[in-house]
């Protein structure tokens, strides 16, 4: 069996890291950027952070900050026609997984011009060309997109996203910087939390994972555990701690794939606009305990991971269930809704929603396969 790893080139960590841009732009001989992000984190200061750097050492930029929760296609059109006429040779991300996922589509399309419909880019797209190179600098702790080779796209049109999976998308560098994430609203760090955490327990049971990718997982599930309360009440060590295991988690499911919780999560944000990390967090825990027969012993290390007392007196059904137990309470300790009406589901779209599901292209990686019926079904419970 062959199994492959693609991370980032340069990755740093650590408050106050923001700094080293000045370094690796300088050395890498970059001469303009186009810094990609959106209005709500203009208006909270935190991209002048880094504008402040690239204008004290007279680093060139453009801002393009028209991104959208759940980017559209229109916006990629957008900033691959500002980037064009720009002058720019380079990306930087500033923000959650949008901005994140709006760049590397941008400078994917930059490189491969033939993808230009940017529909084309669904699923594993044959690009020949890395992207633009782009760096990422992360204001939430949860999508791990700086480390990822995953991007979505939602497709207004046909009220679908789409998920990209091309290794020539992966930033050239990551910046994981706890200060530029201290202005997360609670809700958001909840919401992302649990989806970084969906991230690590999706990537350890689905059917790509192996020994490499266990490893990373487990850890990630360890420490977002630890941390995400602490993160959600405003704890600086918390917060720092976050960022971390949401970056391990980026580390392994970007190589090993998802399952059915990012299946269904994803149709949610196309139909609704629900926040991704939101809809990750409901439906986790449900989707978890339709999965538990399928997952052998790996429900047991999740469970030991999240910190369960007497893992290894409980037999195989008990662990199972305190697993799913211990992500019920992660997620209702951090204010997470219950029931997908709460953030707006129409009963009557389900039908919709299920196909979605499972034509999603993570959903093959779940290590129960699922019917439409089922897909339904679990829609209708967790309504």
């Amino acid at each position: 069996m062959q199994h492959r790893m693609v991370l980032n080139e340069t990755a740093w960590f650590g408050a106050g890291s923001l700094s080293q841009i000045v370094n690796e732009v300088t050395k890498r001989n970059f001469k303009k950027a186009l810094l990609v992000t959106d209005k709500t984190l203009i208006k909270a200061g935190v991209v002048e952070n880094v504008t402040a750097l690239l204008t004290k050492h007279q680093l060139p930029f453009i801002i393009y900050d028209e991104v959208v929760p759940n980017p559209t296609i229109a916006t990629v059109q957008q900033g691959v026609e500002l980037f064009k006429s720009s002058g720019a040779d380079y990306l930087i991300a500033v923000g959650g997984g949008s901005p994140q996922d709006t760049a590397k589509a941008i400078g994917i399309i930059i490189n491969n011009p033939e993808f230009a419909d940017v529909r084309s880019l669904e699923g594993v797209a044959p690009t020949r060309n890395a992207s633009v190179p782009l760096i990422a600098i992360p204001t939430t702790a949860g999508t791990a997109a700086e480390v990822t080779i995953n991007y979505v796209i939602t497709d207004e049109e046909n009220r679908r996203k789409f998920v990209c999976v091309d290794p020539h998308a992966i930033p050239i560098l990551a910046i994981i910087d706890a200060e530029m994430m201290a202005s997360m609203p609670p809700a958001l760090k909840a919401a992302t939390g649990i989806d970084a955490l969906t991230h690590a327990i999706e990537g350890y049971i689905t059917r790509g994972a192996w020994e490499l990718s266990d490893a990373l997982h487990l850890k990630a599930i360890q420490i977002i555990t630890r941390s995400l309360r602490a993160s959600v009440a405003g704890e600086a060590k918390g917060v720092e701690e976050m960022a971390l295991g949401q970056y391990i988690a980026g580390m392994g499911f970007s190589n090993v794939g998802l399952g059915l919780v990012h299946g269904m999560a994803h149709p949610l944000g196309a139909f609704y606009n629900v926040p991704h990390g939101v809809a990750n967090a409901i439906i986790l825990p449900h989707v978890m305990a339709w999965n538990a027969e399928f997952t052998g012993e790996k429900y047991r290390d999740i469970a030991r991971a999240m910190g369960v007392a007497r893992v290894c007196g409980m037999d195989l059904n008990e662990v199972r269930a305190a697993a799913v137990q211990a992500v019920k309470q992660l997620s209702a300790d951090v204010g997470i809704p219950a029931r997908l009406r709460d953030v707006g589901m129409k009963e009557e779209d389900i039908p919709a929603l299920a196909q979605a599901a499972l034509d999603d292209v993570c959903t093959g990686g779940n290590p129960r396969e699922a019917t439409l019926a089922e897909i339904t079904e679990l829609y209708r419970q967790l309504y």
